[in-house]
């Protein structure tokens, strides 16, 4: 079974930066695609940022120029860089991933950004 495991979400102030990190364990065979979304209570699944196997990225339109998404393919691993952080970025960010040909979700992770 594959796990997805989000960590580095927290609370920072408006022009503030944080860094999350998303590791998939179990058995892996294939990352097709692995990223990040944010939803907020009542909202629809937002795309925030995501990485493809070939090392493409694609960044919603609210986080470009903001927001950096990387890979270490040793690790199964995707982080995501957030800069320059702003209070309407403030939601539960949730890694996702097409993983083995099926599609994975973490728990979540809250962030907080305060002005």
């Amino acid at each position: 079974q594959v796990q997805l495991v989000e960590s580095g979400g927290g609370s920072v102030q408006a022009g503030g930066s944080l860094k999350l990190s998303c590791a998939a364990s179990g058995v892996i065979s294939s990352i097709d695609v692995m990223g990040w979304y944010r939803q907020a209570p009542g909202k629809q699944r937002e795309l925030v940022a995501v990485l493809d196997s070939s090392g493409g990225e694609n960044y919603g339109d609210s986080v470009k120029g903001r927001f950096t998404i990387s890979g270490d393919n040793a690790k199964n691993t995707v982080y995501l860089q957030m800069n320059r952080l702003q209070p309407e970025d403030t939601d539960v960010y949730i890694c996702g991933g097409v993983i083995n040909s099926g599609t994975y979700w973490g728990q979540g992770t809250q962030v907080t950004v305060s002005s």
